[in-house]
């Protein structure tokens, strides 16, 4: 029993990662097909870049 759930786990983990990779594929696929995806992507990943860096807060004490 334990080992029929070890199997179904793995057949999982597999399709999860083939459909990752198709998703991945397609999306690159589509980018070169249309320019303006590209665009899109690029400036969705700067957002997120810019999202996800840490703050910089310049504090401007009076002397």
């Amino acid at each position: 029993m334990k080992l029929l759930l070890w199997t179904f786990a793995a057949v999982f983990v597999f399709a999860g990662i083939l459909a990752g990779c198709l998703a991945m594929l397609l999306l690159v696929i589509l980018m070169v097909r249309f320019p303006p995806l590209l665009i899109a992507v690029m400036l969705a990943c700067w957002i997120l870049s810019r999202l996800l860096s840490p703050k910089k807060i310049h504090l401007h004490e009076p002397k």
